[in-house]
C-alpha cells in the first residue's frame, strides 16, 4: 500500500511539473506576442532577408560616327557601417580626423567638424548602413575608395556603395523622341523601347538584410550573381547632320509661330536615315521633342500627294507630259464642292507638267478625273501597287495608319476622285510620303527606312542590319524619267523656284495643305488652318539623299510649302551638299581639262583646299598631283602651292580648340569646319558656298560652348 502511494506521488509530482510548466510556455507565448510584440517584430525585420535583384548596365545607343546619343551614367548611394567588427575603435578614432578632412573636401555641403560629428555618432549608436551621400559620380566613388578607413577594402572598411543607373543623352534634344525611352509603368517610346530586349541586359542577383528603418544592406556573400550588361545600338543618325536639321527647323518654327514640324533626311540607297526632327510649341512658346510627328502623325497631305496621282496616269498609259488641260478662271465644281487653285484668275491652258510646276489643283484633277472616270478603282489599285496603303513597318511603335480609300468603301463618292488626286481623303505620314519621293531618287526601287545599322555586345558586333526593299519597282523606267523631270521643273519653273542654287539642282515638291478636324471640319472661327511642306531629293542629277519637311499650322499668314517649309529644305541641302565629299562631282572626270601640261610644259595647277588630310590625300592621290606631306599622321592641315608640288602642312586646330581659342578656318570646307566647330560646341551659320573667306570671330580669340559663330564662304 504504501509502496503504491509513493508511485501515485510520484506521478501527481511530474503531473503538476509538466503542468507548471505549460503555465510557463503558454504565459511566455502570451507575454511574447502582446507585451513584447512590438520589440520582437521589430527584431525579426532587423535579421530579415531577401535575394534583390542588381539592375544591369543598359546599353549605350550611338550615332553613326559613334557619338553617343543615349547612355547610362552609374550613380552612387555611399552608406558606412560604423559597427562592422574587423572596423576596431582604435582604427576608426586614429582615422576619423583624416575620414573626415577628406570627405569634406570632396562633398563641400557638410563641414569637416560636421562630418567627424556625424560618424562618431553613427559608431556609438551602432548604425550599420548610415548615410554619406544620397548621389554621388563614378569619379567620387573612385576617390573615396582611396580615402583612410574606406581604403582598407570591401570587407575592412565599412563603406557600401550601391549603384544605380540613370539615363543620359549628352546630345539633349537633338532627336531626343526617336531616342525615347523605357521606364517602369510607362508605355516604351522609340528606339529605346523598340530595341530594349537587347539593351537592357540580364539582372543580377545578391542577398540584402532589412535593417532598422525598413532599409535593405546588402550581403556581399557566394551567392551574388553579378548582373549581364547590355548590348550597344549603333543608329543611322548623323549628329552633324542631326544638328542642322534641328536648327534650320526650330528657326523656321519661330519665325513662323507654327504649332509643330518636323524633318526626316534619308540616304536615297540604303534608305539610312540620317536625321530626324520633330518639334512642337511649348507654352511657353519655345520649341522641344515632345511627339514623333515624322512616323505617327498621319494627315492628309495635299499638293505632294499630286506626283503619285500622276506617275499612277502615266504608268498606265493615260497621260503625257505634254498633254493640256483648261485650268479656266482657276477654279472648277465637282458636285456640290468647289475647287480652286491658289493663283485667282486661273492658268489658262497649260500642258500636264506646267500644271504640276505650279500646282494647279485644277489642272490635276481635271486630268486625272479624264484619265479614270470611266474606271476609278484602276486609279486605286495603282496607288496599292506602290504600297501607298500600306505601313512601312518601321520598328518605333506608334506609326500613322496610311489611309487610301477605295471605291468600295462606304466614305466613296462622286468627289472622292479628284480630290484625292490633289492629295485630300486620303491620309499619309511624312515618312511614309518620303520614302515614296525617295523610290523616285531611287529609280523606282523603294527601300524601308533604316534607323539602326548594327547590334554590338562587348564592342563586336553580333547583328547587321542592311537595306529592305519594299517594293523593286514602284513603276516603269520611262514613268520614273518624267516623274524626276516633273520634280526639277518645280524647282527651275515652278512653285518651288525660290530654291533654286547656280551650285547644285534640287527636284521637289510643295505642298500646302488645309488641316482638317474631327469636331469642327477644315474651318474653325471662321480661319482655316495650314500644313506647309516640301519634300524631294539633292543633287537632282545623280541623287544621293532625300528630304521631308512638314510645317504645321503656321500663325503669321504665311502658309504655303514654299515660303515655310522650302527654306528649310534648302538651308539643310546646303549644308549638307557642302559639307559631304562624295557627293560633289568627282574632279578626276575633269582632271585632263584642268590641269594636263601646257604646250610650253608648264602646269595649271588646280586650288586646293585646307582641311581633313585624309581627305586631302585621298583626292591629290587619285588625281595624280604631286605632293608632299610635313607629317602624315595629324588630322588637319593647311596647303600651299610651291612650283608644281603642293605642300600639305600641319594645321594645329585640334590644340585651338582644346585651350578654348578659336582658330584659323580660312580657306576650309563647310565639311570640315561644320565638323571641327560643332564637335567643339560651337553654334556654326554659314553664308555662302566654297571656301571660308571670313569668321566673325578672330583666331584666337577665346570661345566657350554654346558661342556663335558666322563664317562666310566664296
Amino acid at each position: 500500500m504504501e509502496i503504491k502511494k509513493d508511485i501515485l506521488w510520484r506521478v501527481y509530482l511530474v503531473y503538476f511539473l509538466i503542468c507548471l510548466m505549460g503555465l510557463g510556455i503558454l504565459y511566455r507565448t502570451f507575454q511574447i506576442q502582446t507585451i513584447e510584440g512590438d520589440y520582437w517584430r521589430a527584431k525579426a525585420e532587423t535579421y530579415s532577408t531577401e535575394l534583390k535583384n542588381i539592375d544591369a548596365v543598359r546599353g549605350n545607343i550611338y550615332a553613326s560616327d559613334g557619338s553617343l546619343l543615349a547612355t547610362s551614367i552609374p550613380i552612387y548611394e555611399i552608406r558606412f557601417d560604423a559597427n562592422l567588427e574587423y572596423l576596431t575603435d582604435e582604427i576608426f578614432y586614429e582615422n576619423i580626423d583624416s575620414l573626415a578632412y577628406c570627405l569634406s573636401g570632396l562633398f563641400s555641403e557638410k563641414t569637416e567638424r560636421q562630418f567627424r560629428r556625424e560618424l562618431i555618432t553613427a559608431r556609438k549608436a551602432g548604425n550599420r548602413y548610415h548615410l554619406i551621400r544620397r548621389s554621388a559620380n563614378y569619379n567620387e566613388v573612385k576617390k573615396i575608395k582611396r580615402f583612410p578607413i574606406c581604403r582598407l577594402g570591401r570587407y575592412r572598411g565599412g563603406f557600401i556603395f550601391k549603384q544605380k543607373n540613370r539615363r543620359q543623352r549628352p546630345y539633349k534634344q537633338l532627336a531626343s523622341r526617336t531616342i525615347g525611352y523605357d521606364r517602369e509603368e510607362v508605355r516604351p517610346v522609340g528606339l529605346e523601347g523598340a530595341y530594349s530586349k537587347y539593351l537592357r541586359g540580364v539582372n543580377g542577383v545578391r542577398l540584402e538584410q532589412k535593417i532598422s528603418g525598413g532599409v535593405w544592406k546588402p550581403i556581399h556573400d557566394a551567392m551574388e550573381i553579378e548582373p549581364e550588361d547590355g548590348s550597344d545600338i549603333v543608329t543611322t543618325i548623323d549628329v552633324n547632320i542631326q544638328d542642322v536639321a534641328h536648327q534650320a527647323l526650330n528657326e523656321q518654327l519661330v519665325k513662323n509661330g507654327a504649332d509643330h514640324g518636323c524633318v526626316v533626311l534619308m540616304e536615297v540607297s540604303t534608305g539610312e536615315v540620317k536625321a530626324i526632327a520633330n518639334l512642337k510649341k511649348s507654352e511657353s512658346g519655345v520649341y522641344y521633342e515632345w511627339y514623333n510627328y515624322a512616323i505617327g502623325e498621319s494627315t492628309e497631305p495635299g499638293s505632294t500627294f499630286k506626283l503619285a496621282a500622276v506617275i499612277a496616269a502615266m504608268e498606265d498609259g493615260h497621260l503625257g507630259l505634254d498633254d493640256s488641260v483648261d485650268t479656266e478662271d482657276g477654279s472648277i465644281q465637282y458636285y456640290d464642292r468647289v475647287m480652286h487653285d491658289s493663283h485667282q484668275g486661273g492658268y489658262g491652258k497649260i500642258s500636264l507638267k506646267q500644271a504640276f510646276e505650279k500646282s494647279s489643283n485644277v489642272g490635276i484633277s481635271k486630268l486625272l478625273v479624264q484619265s479614270y472616270k470611266d474606271n476609278p478603282q484602276q486609279f486605286i489599285d495603282r496607288l496599292y501597287r506602290m504600297n501607298l496603303n500600306k505601313p512601312l513597318g518601321v520598328d518605333i511603335a506608334g506609326e500613322g495608319a496610311p489611309v487610301v480609300k477605295n471605291t468600295k468603301d462606304k466614305s466613296w463618292s462622286g468627289i472622292t476622285l479628284p480630290w484625292m488626286s490633289i492629295g485630300y481623303e486620303v491620309r499619309q505620314t511624312p515618312l511614309q510620303i518620303l520614302t515614296f519621293y525617295n523610290a523616285v531618287a531611287n529609280n523606282g526601287k523603294m527601300v524601308k527606312p533604316m534607323l539602326i545599322k548594327e547590334i554590338r555586345r562587348r564592342g563586336k558586333v553580333v547583328k547587321s542590319y542592311r537595306p529592305i526593299i519594299i517594293n523593286e519597282a514602284i513603276c516603269s523606267k520611262s514613268t520614273i524619267a518624267n516623274a524626276k523631270i516633273l520634280l526639277e521643273g518645280v524647282i527651275q519653273n515652278g512653285t518651288g523656284i525660290n530654291l533654286k542654287n547656280n551650285t547644285y539642282r534640287i527636284a521637289g515638291k510643295t505642298g500646302t495643305a488645309r488641316i482638317a478636324n474631327k469636331s469642327y471640319g477644315y474651318k474653325y472661327d471662321g480661319k482655316y488652318s495650314y500644313q506647309a511642306s516640301f519634300v524631294g531629293f539633292f543633287p537632282a542629277e545623280n541623287p544621293k539623299y532625300s528630304c521631308i519637311v512638314v510645317v504645321n499650322a503656321p500663325s503669321n499668314d504665311v502658309y504655303y510649302g514654299n515660303l515655310v517649309a522650302g527654306p528649310i529644305f534648302k538651308e539643310i541641302a546646303d549644308k549638307v551638299y557642302s559639307s559631304t565629299l562624295e557627293i560633289h562631282q568627282n574632279l578626276a572626270d575633269t582632271k585632263d581639262q584642268h590641269w594636263s601640261p601646257r604646250e610650253d610644259g608648264s602646269s595649271p595647277m588646280p586650288y586646293v583646299t585646307n582641311g581633313f588630310q585624309k581627305d586631302l590625300h585621298k583626292v591629290l592621290s587619285s588625281l595624280d598631283i604631286p605632293s608632299v606631306y610635313q607629317n602624315p599622321e595629324t588630322r588637319w592641315a593647311v596647303t600651299k602651292r610651291i612650283d608644281s608640288t603642293i605642300h600639305v602642312e600641319v594645321r594645329k586646330l585640334d590644340n585651338d580648340l582644346k585651350n578654348n581659342r578659336m582658330p584659323n578656318l580660312v580657306g576650309m570646307t563647310a565639311k570640315d569646319v561644320l565638323y571641327v566647330l560643332e564637335n567643339a560646341g560651337l553654334r556654326v551659320k554659314i553664308i555662302g558656298g566654297g571656301m571660308v573667306v571670313a569668321q566673325s570671330i578672330e583666331p584666337g580669340a577665346f570661345i566657350s560652348k554654346g558661342t556663335r559663330i558666322t563664317l562666310t564662304l566664296s
